[in-house]
């Protein structure tokens, strides 16, 4: 049976755990020490030394029914800033930040949800298939440690990354394809205040190729783009020989992304070449986007362990990325499910207790749903 107080207690523990993006290391010794309390036998791999961060990537089999589906559970440990000295406040059915930093329930909530789900399932002796437990570093802001994660010793049919906002057994099924793109407008340099005329001012050249630029903000109901970095000059007195700007492409859909990129990069090579400029672009693929279809077996699953739970399933689009797009591009369907965080990233940010017991529950059908499914 689910357990509110452990449940409760095992998150306030993880709030309290400074762990921003590469610096996870107490988390990660921390969640060590409790799944080896819990008699499983986890394990880091090397993502830590890869990505430059003080840890890897948690990853824990949870032995079961052989021949039975075989899941992924994940969640990453890493908060975004200010993260340090974080101050979890419990009021009522609420757990909320001091005011003075993020709670970090994104997405310590994930972790706790799964903790204490494995934990009643172990308590009851309820029956399941393998279970794969990765909490991953590094998610924010480039989902590191999933992109790092040796895929090939988890053989797993199905994923769920709990890491999503919303009612609980809210589902993202759709989740954009990511390129980011950096621009190195270049002028000339020449003296500011004794012959301005002979220089190229690389800021007026991005300024000029950015203002009118075909896409921006909102592209289209599934598509967007944004310019996120600017870095110019190196003095007031010099005509700026250099600019490099720094942007985003996102799109559910992958054709329209790299259209989208070509047209921008295009129409910022054309501006500045017809102003005597020149520039050098750089465009990486950050993550894979997915699109689960409504009859895909694991939203059958999905529907069928919100029924058996008594939750009302919303599948939906989003705009961001998760660990969820790194896994969907192993081949391995997976989705994003809500454990009920609220207000992310804000020193706002609170979680209903309640909320998290529900995201329990409903972990928990799905794991014997899945029972149900052949490999």
């Amino acid at each position: 049976m689910i357990s509110r107080d452990r449940l409760t207690n095992c998150f306030i523990e993880m709030a309290r755990i400074d762990s921003l993006s590469k610096k996870e290391r107490d988390m990660a010794d921390h969640l060590l020490k409790k799944l080896r309390e819990m008699g499983f036998d986890p394990y880091e791999d090397d993502t830590g030394s890869k990505i430059g961060g003080n840890a890897g990537n948690v990853i824990c089999r949870v032995p079961g029914i052989p021949e039975k589906p075989v899941l992924l559970l994940m969640a990453h440990m890493d908060t975004v800033a200010p993260g340090i000295g974080k101050k979890p406040v419990v009021d009522g059915d609420t757990i909320r930040s001091d005011g003075t930093t993020v709670l970090g329930g994104d997405d310590a909530a994930g972790i706790a949800v799964i903790l204490e789900t494995i934990r009643s399932l172990k308590e009851d002796g309820t029956p399941h298939g393998d279970l794969y437990l990765v909490f991953t570093v590094a998610e924010e802001g480039g989902l590191f440690g999933a992109r790092n994660l040796d895929i090939s010793r988890i053989p797993a049919d199905y994923a769920f990354i709990m890491d999503d906002e919303g009612p609980i057994a809210t589902a993202a099924v759709k989740a954009p394809f990511y390129n980011r793109f950096k621009v190195l407008f270049k002028g000339r340099a020449a003296h500011a205040g004794l012959e301005p005329e002979k220089g190229l001012n690389a800021i007026i050249l991005a300024s000029k190729a950015l203002a009118g630029l075909p896409h921006m903000g909102r592209i289209d109901a599934e598509s967007t783009c944004n310019i996120g970095i600017i870095n110019g000059g190196i003095a007031r007195n010099i005509v700026s020989e250099t600019c490099t700007v720094e942007g985003e492409v996102r799109s559910i859909h992958e054709d329209r992304l790299e259209r989208y990129t070509r047209e921008i990069l295009d129409h910022i090579r054309d501006v500045t070449e017809k102003l005597g400029g020149c520039v050098e672009t750089e465009v990486e693929r950050m993550y894979p986007g997915y699109c689960l279809e409504e009859s895909s077996p694991i939203v059958c699953l999905l529907k069928e362990a919100a029924r058996k739970a008594g939750l009302p399933l919303n599948l939906r689009a989003t705009g961001g990325g998760s660990d969820t797009n790194v896994i969907n591009g192993y081949g391995i369907p997976a989705v994003d499910i809500s454990v009920g965080m609220d207000r992310i990233h804000s020193t706002e940010e609170r979680i209903r207790i309640s909320d998290m017991e529900k995201a329990c529950c409903f972990l928990e059908a799905i794991i014997t749903t899945a029972l149900t499914y052949n490999r």
